[in-house]
């Protein structure tokens, strides 16, 4: 049978900052290895395949502004996309995987989805794997199959879904419950049959979209809307950006499974089309620091410390090092992140109210809530490593064989020193070839671009003078990219 995976790759990440931006959210981060979330779930769901089951080519649903960060981490890790559906704005995951469930009709005959974010770990790749080929093949008969996980602890920062054990192992759902609190979760724990919502589907595209239809016709309506009028631009598919707008923003829990539930939880499993396979594979949504410190290996002290920390007489600690030295004395059950241009010192325990810091960043417009001090971008990255009132000083790295576009701007000069590799450089009618040591001057108002001929990275020193430095002085000639 024939199965695609679908990569839920929105969401923000607020409670993870300042490792997490919305400019570049959790999902990219690699936060448990080598690899980014992202990639890690990318992974396993294109693993799945046995001799029953054809995994195809992942769709991704994206924000159109992590577009090239998806692009580039499926290269590194040698994963060809089947398709990269971009959001224009924020509408939730129901929208999100209707985008898919259409690409996936119009494309092939009528495939299994099998839809995760791509902001999760999982430990036992064996057991999970167990239990999604399980889930494919009870969705290829028309069932509505969810992953519920099995829960280790009374954890208040995940929705329940309840389910009929007796039932094992195809179990009927009963219903969904909001995050509980601390007496409430204990107290499902210890009366089972609750199982953790991991925010997994299995599921026929032909079965997303007649539920879609029934449960949430506007919804429906409007993605298919907005879908006729897409557009495409190389490897990205876009939804008609106008028609998007006006979806109604909802999960895929409170858009159908919910309503779904209320009409099948008096069913059997013989004769119920939505079941529930339990997931007992080490699984976690990394949803805040404390569950970053839950997953990865602690010293003799309990201690989770990444980078260039020192610690003496402390205990029970997270600390994720950047760019520079972080040392603890004599403190207990902190959580300390440190990047370039912002710290964060909380109590672990109150992880979860990170996201207030960022409201507060977001209310009034600080940078640090968008974009970290190194941003990448399609052609490669830039760095501001000072600034002043009327100068800005960026390192900026253009992989072989990129181009930046061809801009002009208002409002700055620049001055630019090669420190590695070989610049082309386009200024008014001129081109020239400068190599290690040597620099060239941008005037205001200037036509100009930036090019990389060479078959190893180049590394340029920028200098920026003027009135105003910010990013949006920038006008776009020509651009490799479908910027503008």
């Amino acid at each position: 049978m024939q199965a695609r995976p679908v990569i839920l790759c929105g969401g923000s990440g607020t409670r993870l900052w300042p490792l997490s931006r919305s400019g570049f959210p959790k999902q990219f981060l690699c936060l448990t290895g080598r690899e980014s979330l992202f990639q890690e779930a990318t992974r396993r769901l294109t693993g799945l395949s046995n001799e029953a089951i054809k995994i195809g080519s992942p769709y991704i649903v994206t924000n159109e502004a992590h577009r090239f960060v998806a692009l580039e981490q499926l290269r590194e890790v040698g994963i060809e996309p089947g398709a990269t559906l971009l959001e224009p704005v924020a509408r939730n995951t129901a929208p999100a995987l209707t985008l898919a469930a259409l690409a996936a009709i119009e494309n092939e005959e009528d495939p299994v989805l099998v839809v995760t974010p791509a902001d999760q770990t999982v430990a036992d790749r064996v057991a999970f794997n167990r239990a999604m080929q399980d889930a494919i093949h009870q969705a290829a008969q028309g069932n509505i199959v969810i992953l519920g996980v099995t829960p280790d602890r009374p954890e208040t920062g995940y929705g329940y879904i309840q389910a009929q054990v007796e039932h094992a192992p195809a179990l009927v759902v009963e219903r969904f419950v909001e995050k509980p609190d601390a007496l409430t979760a204990r107290q499902f724990l210890k009366d089972g049959g609750y199982y953790w919502n991991a925010g997994m589907f299995v599921l026929k595209a032909s079965m997303w979209l007649k539920a879609i239809e029934s449960f949430r016709p506007d919804i429906a309506t409007a993605t298919r809307a907005a879908w006729e009028k897409r557009s495409t631009d190389a490897a990205f598919v876009r939804p008609a950006q106008d028609l998007f707008s006006d979806i109604p923003s909802e999960s895929i829990d409170y858009a159908v499974m919910e309503p779904l539930t209320a009409t099948t939880s008096h069913l059997t499993p013989n004769t119920s089309p939505l079941k529930m396979v339990p997931l007992d594979a080490g699984w976690n949504d990394l949803g805040a620091w404390d569950a970053v410190w839950n997953v990865r290996p602690k010293d003799d002290e309990g201690n989770v410390h990444v980078g260039d920390v020192l610690a003496t007489d402390s205990r029970h600690t997270l600390v994720h090092a950047t760019s520079r030295l972080v040392a603890l004395v004599g403190v207990q059950n902190l959580v300390v992140v440190e990047t370039p241009d912002a710290v964060l010192v909380a109590d672990k325990s109150r992880s979860q109210d990170v996201k207030r810091i960022v409201a507060e960043l977001q209310q009034t417009q600080r940078e640090e809530h968008t974009l970290h001090r190194k941003v990448p971008r399609p052609w490669g990255w830039y760095d501001s490593i000072d600034e002043g009132e009327r100068f800005k000083v960026k390192r900026i790295q253009v992989k072989p064989k990129a181009s930046l576009s061809l801009q002009k701007h208002h409002h700055r000069a620049e001055h630019w020193v090669v420190v590695r590799g070989t610049a082309e450089i386009t200024c008014g009618d001129e081109r020239i070839l400068l190599t290690e040591n040597q620099s060239t001057y941008i005037p205001l108002g200037e036509v100009h671009r930036l090019s990389n001929p060479g078959n190893i990275p180049l590394e340029i020193i920028e200098v920026q003078s003027g009135s105003y430095l910010g990013e949006d002085d920038i006008i776009r000639l020509e651009d490799s990219y479908g910027r503008h």
